[in-house]
């Protein structure tokens, strides 16, 4: 007798997000395959592979992309556009050509697609897209998720808020704690450059690096990783859902509260506030953007409060208390 399990095709499964997604869809009962650049079970380029997998799949979700932590360097932004965009091709074309296509497929994307946001949070029906470097890959990401004809597959695209766990803007947030940068971040002027200028078939923006008086109160939305999962089953019994979904905790924070948060919960004596001049040097020694913490990002899950979801995390400080906690945890038995 064959195996009658349901079967699941994860892509970009090397990442924190990913290895938990496999780990739960298995202890679900799924059948878990995935695709990478390495495998195991498909390779990214091998179009009879890649089809092979999908065809006769009950669950698609692709996590693929290189990951923005980093500098964005005209090779490092080439790269984030490409493999997002190309990836999402490879298994747009491998759904059309099969004979069993997916019921449904979950595409990772960002909750930065939304415009720099002080005033009101921004909801799937109400937000307003922005522009710039960031906005330009999540907005071509989805075109190319959401283009064409896919009648037997439902398609959501995961607008994902910062990730809290074990990965890589928890650990960023934790170190700028730990060595005294974890008092509130201002944004301020800097010296000129293009980093973040637009990007793709329709660059946006005026090409500047963008500087807002916000004086730490930045708003920061958030998601678990227990709820990342807990919304991705929560997707999978709901067929009313479709379109762009936002994974954000209901409860955004803002900057000084986060890293005030952050301070207690790793028992940093002194929290400096650290503005643009102080944040472009020490971003630029630990590899990454000073947009991860001066972007206000206030974002709010409309569609899956309406469908009746319910967050194990809705709060910050619990949440921020539960990852501290996991990660020294880890620490210890690493």
């Amino acid at each position: 007798m064959g195996d009658t399990r349901e079967r699941a095709v994860v892509a970009g499964a090397s990442g924190f997000i990913g290895q938990r997604l496999v780990r739960e869809l298995r202890d679900q009962g799924y059948q878990v395959a995935c695709i990478g650049r390495s495998g195991p079970d498909a390779r990214w380029g091998d179009d009879a592979a890649v089809r092979s997998l999908v065809d006769g799949a009950d669950l698609l979700v692709n996590l693929a992309g290189k990951i923005v932590n980093c500098r964005y360097t005209d090779a490092n932004r080439t790269e984030i556009l490409r493999s997002r965009v190309d990836t999402t091709r490879e298994l747009h074309a491998a759904v059309a050509a099969s004979e069993r296509p997916p019921r449904l497929w979950l595409n990772a994307s960002t909750a930065t697609i939304y415009r720099y946001a002080l005033d009101r949070p921004m909801t799937e029906s109400t937000g307003e897209i922005g522009s710039g470097f960031s906005v330009d890959i999540a907005r071509e990401w989805e075109d190319e998720f959401f283009g064409g004809d896919l009648p037997q597959t439902r398609r959501v695209a995961l607008r994902m808020a910062i990730v809290l766990g074990d990965g890589p803007a928890t650990a960023i947030l934790e170190r700028l704690a730990r060595v005294g940068l974890g008092g509130p971040q201002f944004d301020g002027r800097w010296f000129p450059h293009r980093r973040y200028r637009g990007i793709g078939a329709h660059p946006s923006g005026n090409g500047s690096a963008p500087s807002h008086r916000s004086r730490g109160r930045q708003r920061f939305s958030w998601i678990h990783i227990d709820d990342v999962i807990g919304a991705v089953r929560f997707i999978v019994v709901h067929p009313e859902i479709a379109g762009p979904v936002n994974l954000a905790a209901p409860h955004a924070s803002d900057n000084r509260t986060l890293m005030a948060t952050l301070r207690r919960k790793v028992g940093a004596p002194i929290g400096l506030p650290a503005f643009r001049w102080m944040l472009e040097p020490a971003m630029w020694l630990l590899r990454t953007e000073p947009e991860l913490v001066l972007k206000s990002r206030w974002v709010q899950p409309e569609r899956l409060l309406a469908a009746g979801y319910t967050f194990v995390w809705p709060r910050l400080d619990p949440a921020i208390d539960d990852v501290v906690l996991q990660r020294r945890a880890a620490r210890r038995t690493s």
